[in-house]
């Protein structure tokens, strides 16, 4: 309007311009003679970023980026919503209809079976032509996609199958499947029927880098492969969406989103893809369980929090807050509404759906954007070369284990912190659950980069509960392969500096880690997967030969009979030069 006032043009004339020698030399007067190089941080992903960054880095990458937009105006906050195998969903869609009425924007539904899914209910509590609604499925996508269809509508949302990723042993026929889910969905604008689940990485170790070029080999397989006659190339292009899990390293994961879009841009072009259809890409972003604690559990508050922003200020289209007691609870209204509402908040009172791409033009975010595209290219030219997935899923299965490793040991040895995990623990915490039957249950999430702690720490409290109460039964608990050498790591931060003496692990490669637990003494051991699984067997009383057996991580059974299976079997001692393997744990548990 005309009477509008005219915004006025934003000055700090009164403060002189800093150049950056300038900075680069308040910077070393500040480290008082220290190396400023000596800051320089080695990443996890390979490179090293610097501790200063300034308008310089943006010409080195030819001047400032063009900011990435979404293809949609507003973000959505959409809970998830596990659906075990043998039931129908209907207590997940009641849940999900009354978050929808408490801010909500969607429902992504994780099915164990997609076959007994509840579409007609479904239907009916979320309307599925107004409704964002989402499905993960491990199998049943075709069947799925056609109830859909028969419903005579447009829905709106995803579905992820992803054959590639998940190392479907009947590939062709699992390909099949996605053209149909494709066929079925053309005329269905707002729903994107081939999401790769690119949090499959991400919660299992992967580093940005890997996650990044992951996707690029998966997607690269699909553009190759699933184009015929009846289907283009563009609209199987047109049907892709990407399901990312969000760390807590909050910089890299905003930057991670970022390079993402870039380097899709470019992987569209290689295959004559015009430049419009990397507007197309929709991203669903979920706070990951790699980062999820069960010790100190409410610090997961802080965690998915942090995650929420990455992922919103990062680009994601659609976000998805894990509950904060996800591992040893279930699912409850408290948690449930705390998850969804955080969301909301960022959106209704931090106003982080006002801006596209803000992180456009940090010299610092610009240069870790363009340091991950680039590292990840070259590892998806790399995986190419090994002949593309799924024939190199061998290379980056070897990659994602060794990224693993490397986080469980940073972890151990402190190098990397896990508040109230390995550092600022809470020796007297008192858990609301009951860690024996966490350790029974198959349900407890194993792949985790804390679970090599906690699974020390809920043994030896329940080695400490049993001693109190001087139960007569001993216990066997399964701590996981290559844990020895972890828990000497985290040993030896316990000790002072001085006491500090590099000892080596006193077990062969390719073991598993057990903790031997009786009221009189716990003893850590190790032994062979063989031999865990022949005494798990002879405890359990299980036949020898019989296969389908997957032993517990936790058996009990009288003392002695727990003692002669373990001298039978042939267990080894795990001992530490100077202490007994009750000092380590009673230093490990915080008890000295």
């Amino acid at each position: 309007m005309a009477d509008s006032p005219r915004p006025a043009p934003v000055s700090f004339s009164e403060f002189d311009a800093v150049t950056t020698p300038q900075w680069q030399e308040r910077i070393a007067r500040d480290l008082k003679g220290k190396d400023p190089a000596s800051l320089t941080w080695q990443t996890p992903d390979g490179f090293p970023l610097q501790p200063f960054y300034h308008q310089e880095a943006l010409q080195k990458l030819g001047g400032a980026p063009t900011p990435q937009v979404r293809p949609g105006q507003h973000w959505r906050n959409v809970p998830t919503y596990s659906v075990p195998a043998l039931e129908r969903g209907r207590n997940a869609i009641e849940r999900a209809a009354e978050a929808l009425e408490r801010g909500a924007d969607g429902a992504h539904f994780v099915l164990g079976h997609a076959e007994g899914f509840d579409i007609d209910q479904l239907h009916q509590r979320l309307p599925l032509t107004d409704t964002y609604v989402a499905y993960t499925v491990r199998s049943g996508a075709g069947r799925l996609m056609q109830r859909l269809a028969d419903l005579d509508i447009a829905p709106r949302g995803f579905l992820v199958a992803d054959p590639v990723t998940r190392h479907a042993p009947d590939m062709a026929h699992q390909l099949d499947e996605v053209r149909a889910a494709i066929d079925l969905s053309k005329n269905w604008p707002e729903f994107r029927a081939l999401g790769l689940d690119v949090a499959y990485y991400g919660n299992r170790g992967a580093t940005a880098t890997q996650q990044i070029a992951f996707a690029l080999s998966t997607a690269a397989t699909y553009l190759s492969e699933l184009p015929t006659p009846e289907l283009a190339l563009n609209e199987v292009a047109a049907a892709m969406h990407l399901h990312v899990a969000i760390g807590p390293n909050y910089f890299f994961e905003i930057a991670k989103l970022r390079a993402l879009r870039r380097v899709w841009a470019t992987l569209l072009h290689a295959y004559n893809l015009p430049a419009e259809a990397t507007q197309q890409l929709t991203i669903f972003a979920s706070t990951a369980t790699w980062s999820q604690t069960t010790l100190d559990p409410h610090t997961n508050l802080l965690r998915t929090t942090t995650e929420a922003m990455s992922a919103v200020l990062g680009g994601a289209d659609a976000v998805s807050v894990g509950a904060f007691d996800c591992l040893f609870h279930a699912p409850n209204e408290f948690a449930e509404r705390l998850a969804r509402n955080l969301p909301v908040l960022l959106r209704e009172e931090a106003y982080l759906d006002r801006v596209q791409d803000p992180a456009a033009g940090s010299y610092y975010l610009e240069t870790l954007t363009d340091q991950l595209a680039q590292e990840a290219w070259a590892l998806f030219q790399k995986i190419e070369a090994a002949g593309g997935l799924p024939a190199a899923t061998g290379l980056v299965m070897q990659e994602l284990h060794a990224s693993a490793q490397a986080q469980f040991r940073r972890i151990a040895n402190g190098e990397q912190v896990v508040v109230g995990t390995n550092k600022f623990q809470n020796p007297n915490e008192k858990f609301d659950y009951n860690p024996k039957r966490l350790l029974r249950s198959r349900e407890f999430d194993s792949t985790r980069a804390t679970y090599p702690t906690e699974v020390l720490r809920l043994a030896t409290a329940l080695h400490f509960e049993r001693r109190e109460k001087k139960k007569k039964r001993a216990a066997m608990v399964l701590l996981g392969a290559h844990t020895n050498q972890i828990i000497l790591e985290s040993f030896l931060q316990t000790l002072p500096e001085t006491e500090r003496t590099e000892l080596h692990r006193a077990h062969p490669e390719g073991t598993l880690s057990v903790l031997f637990s009786s009221a009189e003494e716990a003893t850590l051991m190790y032994a062979t997967p063989e031999q865990f699984g022949r005494l798990s067997r002879a405890i359990s009383r299980v036949p020898i030969d019989e296969p389908n057996f997957i032993p517990p991580a936790l058996l009990t059974a009288d003392l002695a009979t727990m003692q002669e299976a373990v001298h039978v079997f042939g267990f080894k001692e795990f001992t530490v030069q100077g202490y007994s393997t009750e000092d380590v744990l009673a230093r490990l548990q915080g008890k000295k």
